[in-house]
């Protein structure tokens, strides 16, 4: 059985659009995974206390055969490839973060792993590009639509899409000019 899964892909070091495409890729050779739309990459101000570092950020799209706790342990398996250390402090720069968003209507509650993520309903970054790609996806615990709950948060952090070869612009303009 195929389920949807969203991916946030993410990174703020090196040359930042080039690992995240280059993850995007490794997602889709997870076995009985295909990779589907993704979104444009954005340009996003670094969330936390840990970073001053701008990020790229975009999310994935991906029809799998996996069931969550594999599809998570395979997305580690491609942050460490990347470079990312297992252990680091909390909102610290990263070469690569790939977080599992929704995974089909499915609610989970794990010490690895929360689906829907529980942060991702208060952060811009996530919304935007996920927005993009999904507008009428319903978060699976608050009944809301991606577009609703792009327009209602609160979160001020900058956000744009990146212009560009294969850049879009998102249809909606909640995101905040850059300085």
């Amino acid at each position: 059985m195929t389920h949807r899964a969203y991916i946030g892909v993410g990174s703020n070091q090196g040359d930042k659009q080039r690992n995240c495409r280059r993850a995007v890729k490794e997602i889709g050779k997870f076995p009985e995974t295909r990779v589907g739309e993704v979104s444009s990459w954005f340009v996003t101000e670094p969330w936390g206390a840990a970073s001053t570092e701008w990020y790229v950020n975009g999310i994935a799209a991906v029809d799998t055969g996996l069931e969550p706790a594999i599809l998570l342990r395979h997305c580690q398996t491609v942050e460490r490839k990347m470079g990312r250390p297992a252990e680091r402090p909390r909102w610290a720069d990263r070469v690569i973060d790939l977080d599992i968003l929704f995974y089909d209507d499915r609610v989970l509650e794990g010490p690895e792993l929360i689906i829907p993520h529980p942060e991702l309903h208060r952060r811009r970054f996530v919304l935007a590009p996920l927005c993009e790609i999904a507008p009428e996806l319903k978060h699976t615990l608050l009944g809301t639509s991606i577009r609703e709950l792009l327009g209602q948060v609160e979160d001020d952090k900058r956000v744009r899409a990146m212009a560009g070869p294969g850049a879009r612009e998102t249809p909606l303009s909640p995101t905040v000019p850059m300085r």
